[in-house]
């Protein structure tokens, strides 16, 4: 859905009460169209674990304005099924991510920026970087942070 405004207005009919009574959940799950608006917002909360900290958050149930009292891992549940048509897993996130090597680093040194702007890989690292971002010592063995300086 394009809105917040319209999952809490499905959610009201769907249980009851006004979209006020829902709008704070949808807001909170939409909240990262901040960041990008684009469906990549949705990697952030649009998953399992983003309903178990919504019902952190939130509380098990809401009150609506008819006395209802509605779980909230169903609102929640509701929110991700209409943007997706199923609620998946963040790891299901994590798999399309493409590692770049800067997101394997804890820190780099001016030698290390130097040689990953001439090369694209760390100083001391050989060979193609693998899936976390980091190659190959010279011996074959896989750079890891302590190694690769």
């Amino acid at each position: 859905m394009a809105d917040s405004y319209h999952h809490a207005v499905s959610s009201s009919r769907r249980w009851g009460g006004e979209p006020a009574d829902y709008l704070a959940i949808h807001q909170w799950f939409d909240e990262s169209k901040r960041i990008t608006c684009d469906f990549r917002h949705r990697a952030l909360r649009h998953h399992a674990e983003g309903i178990a900290l919504c019902v952190d958050i939130f509380g098990p149930t809401i009150t609506t304005s008819l006395g209802r009292e509605v779980p909230t891992r169903w609102i929640a549940e509701q929110h991700v099924k209409e943007d997706f048509g199923r609620v998946s897993s963040f790891i299901n996130w994590v798999r399309a991510i493409k590692p770049e090597p800067w997101m394997g680093r804890v820190a780099m040194t001016s030698e290390d920026l130097i040689a990953f702007a001439r090369s694209g890989q760390p100083a001391g690292v050989t060979g193609p970087m693998t899936h976390n971002g980091l190659g190959s010592n010279p011996d074959g063995t896989q750079a890891g942070p302590e190694q690769d300086r």
